[in-house]
């Protein structure tokens, strides 16, 4: 400091006109006259300068110095102040926990005294490590909610910064609220899972001491509300999904804080995000306290870990109001329902995200992937709504929390001074007219749809009936739209609307199609099949074709999938329940005593009377079976044996030639009287009545092709009656069954089987294309 050397001027004995004060110069009480006396020494000797340099704490700058690029997450993941921890947290046992610490001392105690000795105990560490898993399954399956509470509580549970950088390929923290703060107990920042971009926001606990003090212990203050507002803005301008983790134990409720209005924080933001027009989801990790993790909780889901806990009030805060004593926390923490199973039942909570044996903080990146599963699967539902139905989903959620009449939810009541509704602005999402979807779209939704119904294959869950049939409604739009467009294209469209009404008019009930209204069908289907390739559009018609027959397939292999198993079940519970007869059973059993009396080894050496015992007791089970199945509608065919079959060929390789000749003049003479009569106009007419009915005819259809049928079939027996091919039919008839009566015997060709044919079989047949033998 500089020093000045004063006048030894006296400062008592003046007068009070000449004591004047100046808080200028740093003098008082000296008058003016006896201060312009005084003179400064000009000598430099006596002038001396001082400094106090004072120290300051140097900045520790996030960025390293030597930043490796190819980090995990990015390199701006340097950016951020959340690095792992140089030493390795400490264990904490929690109280209930304690019993299981003493066991596994005990199994370090077995181990260590085998290493001394060098005795085997491996039977004894064997048992203790068993007893140890089965403890540790049965604490953490049959948890108290105030063991809950504790394990949400517990000091080594994984924060939101360590779950984030888990799930995340990428994520950068944003900081501030605009307002010239930036809470550290709220953090947010942009993220991308598997390729989606997400707003990430969340309370941030600490993982010792100096980070906890740091971080408020998790408790934010309105800046870091009004930073997660800021971010929610921002998020629905850009149209990213914001994900939430709560981990809080409530809004931090210093006097400060009131002064700058934290409620007035969490109501604006409460009212904020139910106006929102992107997904939502919540996910508590924790502890979630009242208002406290509302403030960033009012989301379309909201899912819960395992363990975590969501509150109005803390267990031992609502003992201390009710019981007068925080010793009561157990019954409060029971009575509030406050663990992700009961607010579940409650429809509170909309899932339970599991963790594993003994809480996340036994394994956190195991934990995190669960988290991960659990945000794609919800947004994945979530995307699918528009922006209305997503607005009013997240409004019914909390319309429908509060009120019950023994255990049913009821509609609560509106009251008549209740402020109106403030209609938010909706962002409708236009409808893509039919035609315009590009084929890269449509691609790309067809293949989405066939994962979704493999999945479902996969996993024996119900198929996603409802979204194939709207693609395969949706694909059919497109494909008339597209082959509307070819046909006008090639000018055929007035030929084609002509023909449509005639066709109309002709469909009538009371007319019939006439066989030039189909000849004129006919020319205008090759003309459009001959110059459809020829269309602008032919490309995307095919294509968009295919894609509605790959669907149309997946729907058929779907339904029959489904109709074979509850016909394969439905069959063999016939099948048992006929086998299980009491009459079959005795049969069976009296039949097997007589063969093995019998002594024969082989079904030749059985006696006659035998083997026509065993013939009719198989035919009648056969019988039985038959009558089971048809009174499931199907129709049943019992099928032959092998050997009589070969039988049958033999017999009938003698007749063949004359079978042939026959037939050759069964066709002449039906071929020389369709053309010397009308019946080929009845005919024609009766495939015009049949393509016009379809697969679904009508009773008016039904009578008019049966009265075809019949007047077809009366004409063919009567040319039949008057010819002699019936006598010749009936005379080769006769000669067959004369000779396959009194035909070889198939056992005595070598056949090996015992006690009968194990060959004969039932075929019901189940459609046109396949059957069920």
């Amino acid at each position: 400091m500089a020093s000045i050397s004063t006048h030894s001027a006296a400062l008592s004995g003046s007068s009070a006109s000449d004591l004047l004060r100046s808080s200028s110069n740093g003098f008082s009480g000296i008058s003016l006259r006896d201060l312009a006396k005084v003179r400064f020494n000009p000598r430099r000797k006596d002038m001396t300068v001082s400094a106090k340099v004072r120290k300051v704490k140097k900045h520790e700058y996030p960025w390293p110095a030597d930043a490796d690029p190819n980090v995990k997450g990015g390199i701006l993941t340097h950016l951020s102040h959340f690095k792992p921890l140089k030493e390795t947290q400490k264990p904490v046992t929690l109280e209930f926990e304690k019993p299981l610490v003493l066991l596994e001392k005990k199994i370090n105690d077995v181990r260590k005294m085998a290493q001394e000795t060098g005795l085997d105990f491996s039977d004894q560490i064997l048992s203790l490590e068993n007893k140890y898993r089965q403890a540790l399954q049965d604490l953490y399956t049959h948890l108290t909610p105030i063991q809950r509470v504790s394990i949400a509580r517990h000091p080594n549970r994984p924060t939101f910064l360590d779950h984030v950088f888990n799930i995340t390929e990428k994520f950068v923290e944003l900081h501030g609220d605009r307002l010239g703060y930036d809470d550290p107990a709220i953090v947010t920042g942009i993220g991308t899972i598997d390729g989606r971009r997400y707003m990430f926001m969340g309370h941030q606990k600490g993982r010792n001491t100096k980070e906890n003090i740091r971080r408020n212990f998790g408790m934010p203050t309105p800046h870091g509300y009004r930073k997660a507002l800021r971010m929610m803005y921002y998020a629905d301008h850009h149209g990213f999904p914001i994900v939430t983790f709560i981990d809080t134990p409530g809004a931090y409720a210093d006097l400060k804080s009131e002064e700058l209005g934290q409620g007035e924080a969490i109501a604006h933001n409460l009212r904020t995000m139910f106006g929102l027009k992107v997904p939502i989801i919540s996910i508590v990790i924790g502890e979630g306290g009242s208002g406290g993790a509302l403030a960033i909780g009012c989301a379309n889901k909201l899912l819960m870990l395992e363990n975590a806990v969501f509150y109005v009030a803390s267990p031992e805060a609502c003992a201390a109001i009710l019981w007068k004593s925080a010793k009561a926390s157990p019954q409060a923490a029971e009575k509030l329902r406050i663990t992700a199973s009961e607010l579940c039942k409650l429809q509170i909570a909309d899932g339970i995200i599991p963790e594993p044996l003994g809480g996340a903080h036994a394994d956190p990146s195991w934990t995190s992937q669960q988290i991960k599963i659990a945000i794609n699967k919800t947004m994945d539902e979530l995307l699918m709504m528009d922006t209305e139905e997503l607005l009013r989903h997240r409004m019914m959620k909390f319309r429908k929390i509060g009120g019950f009449q023994e255990g049913v939810p009821i509609d609560p009541k509106k009251k008549l001074n209740m402020k109106k509704k403030e209609v938010p602005v909706v962002r409708k999402t236009k409808k893509v007219p039919v035609g315009k979807t590009p084929v890269q779209q449509l691609e790309v939704q067809v293949e989405k749809v066939k994962q979704e119904i493999l999945k479902a294959k996969e996993s024996s869950t119900g198929q996603p009936d409802l979204v194939l049939n709207k693609m395969i409604q949706k694909l059919k739009k497109e494909v008339d739209f597209e082959f509307s467009a070819a046909v006008k294209a090639m000018g055929l469209n007035d030929r084609l609307a002509t023909l449509r009404e005639q066709f109309s008019k002709a469909n009538s009930p009371d007319q019939l199609i006439q066989p030039a209204l189909k000849g004129e069908i006919e020319k205008l289907r090759d003309e459009i099949n001959q110059g459809l390739f020829k269309a602008p559009n032919y490309e995307n018609l095919r294509k968009k074709l295919d894609m509605l027959n790959d669907l149309s397939q997946f729907k058929a292999l779907s339904v029959r999938d489904v109709k074979e198993a509850s016909l394969k079940q439905e069959i063999n519970k016939k099948f048992a329940e006929v086998l299980s007869q009491p009459n079959v059973q005795e049969k069976y059993e009296a039949l097997r005593a007589e063969i093995e009396n019998s002594g024969a080894s082989t079904y030749s050496d059985l006696d006659p009377e035998l083997r026509k015992k065993i013939d009719n007791v198989k035919k009648e089970i056969q019988g039985e079976l038959v009558n089971a199945l048809n009174s499931l509608g199907l129709d049943v065919e019992v099928l032959t044996s092998k050997a009589q079959v070969l039988c049958e060929q033999s017999s009938l390789s003698l007749f063949k030639p004359k079978i042939e000749m026959l037939n050759e003049e069964i066709n002449q003479g039906i071929d020389s009287f369709v053309s010397r009569t009308d019946l080929k106009d009845k005919i024609e007419l009766l495939k015009l009545e049949v393509a016009k009915a379809g697969k679904t005819p009508d009773a008016t259809s039904k009578n008019r092709i049966w009265a075809l049928e019949q007047q077809i079939k009366q004409s063919l027996a009567a040319a039949l009656e008057s010819s002699d091919l019936k006598k010749k039919h009936e005379t080769l008839r006769e000669e067959i069954l004369e000779t396959a009566e009194s035909g070889f015997d198939p056992q005595e060709e070598g056949d090996s089987s015992v006690y009968g044919d194990g060959d004969a079989r039932i075929q019901m047949n189940l459609g046109a294309e396949h059957t069920f033998a």
